[in-house]
């Protein structure tokens, strides 16, 4: 089985893609699926469409079954040709984004088959058929079972303060860190820092997971937010506005919370309860009875592209 899989071009971060769509093809080639990848460097229509020639020639040298395409401008582009089925998966972004989405609409209408990652894209995208709830999986590692004083020791950090991890960099709108801000100033602790989760490594990420008393999202917008999942699985606290599956993943997990409204004051009492929560949570559980880990979610994939093969 060969699988060339298609993603955005993203110039800051290692392997040059998302981590998840990194992390899913080598879960892959660990399940004997031949892989290879191709990064659309474009940016818009415009930059997209001048990818197009250099997407058929990869097509035409690799011989591959099956198209696998991440976020739908990748999707509508891959479905240029018709030899080869399409695989789309759509992250969030290209269905919550009323400019994008009949775009990802179009996409959809020509790939054989489509993945969600959420009910909630799946509520919004109304797909009729050819279509599966997926979100992207986590790796399972020993590393996330660090407890919060080593990890602390590993990253330098200070192993009396008491740290917020935000779930995303501070200049990115759509996790609204102001909100983000705003909380954590109203916590009135000077002992407490608020972190950027910005410019890690991975291993650095997981480390800070394990290190932090708690993980702070607050975004406009989300699909299947991978910071959620792999905070579970290193048993971080998490408090969280209700965004994208976010509800779904943590429900009944002990130390994770979701605040029906974006008041600052109710994310408030609900960051001092996570705070106060002591050691790990039982997420890593809840990752792995929901079929979220890498392994379980590429045996459903590769089932996906038997089925078109």
């Amino acid at each position: 089985m060969r699988v060339l899989i298609v993603c955005r071009y993203k110039e800051a971060l290692v392997g040059h893609a998302a981590p998840f769509v990194i992390e899913q093809m080598q879960a892959l080639q660990e399940a004997n699926v031949e892989c290879r990848l191709f990064l659309l460097k474009g940016n818009g229509i415009r930059g997209y469409l001048m990818q197009w020639k250099p997407l058929k020639r990869a097509i035409a040298d690799f011989h591959p079954d099956v198209v696998h395409a991440h976020y739908g401008l990748c999707g509508l582009l891959a479905n240029m040709q018709r030899k080869v089925p399409v695989v789309t998966t759509y992250h969030g972004s290209d269905i919550n984004d009323s400019k994008v989405l009949p775009l990802s609409k179009l996409s959809m209408r020509r790939s054989a088959w489509n993945i969600f990652v959420s009910r909630q894209s799946v509520a919004k995208a109304k797909p009729k058929n050819r279509f599966s709830l997926l979100p992207c999986g986590v790796d399972i590692t020993a590393l996330q079972l660090t407890g919060r004083l080593e990890a602390r020791q590993r990253l330098g950090l200070d192993p009396n303060k008491r740290y917020v991890l935000f779930a995303g960099g501070f200049d990115n709108a759509v996790k609204d860190p102001s909100l983000a801000k705003q909380v954590f100033a109203m916590l009135g602790d000077r002992d407490a820092e608020l972190l950027e989760l910005k410019g890690y490594s991975r291993e650095e990420v997981t480390l800070l997971m394990c290190a932090s008393n708690c993980l702070l999202m607050t975004s406009v917008t989300e699909g299947s937010p991978q910071v959620i999942k792999e905070a579970l699985a290193c048993g971080c606290p998490i408090v969280s506005v209700d965004v994208g599956d976010v509800k779904e993943r943590i429900k009944d997990v002990e130390g994770c919370f979701v605040s029906e409204t974006r008041n600052p004051e109710a994310l408030l009492r609900l960051l001092v309860d996570a705070m106060a929560f002591d050691g790990k949570t039982k997420g890593r559980v809840k990752v792995m009875s929901d079929g979220l880990s890498n392994e379980d979610i590429v045996n459903k994939l590769i089932k996906i592209y038997e089925y078109l093969k």
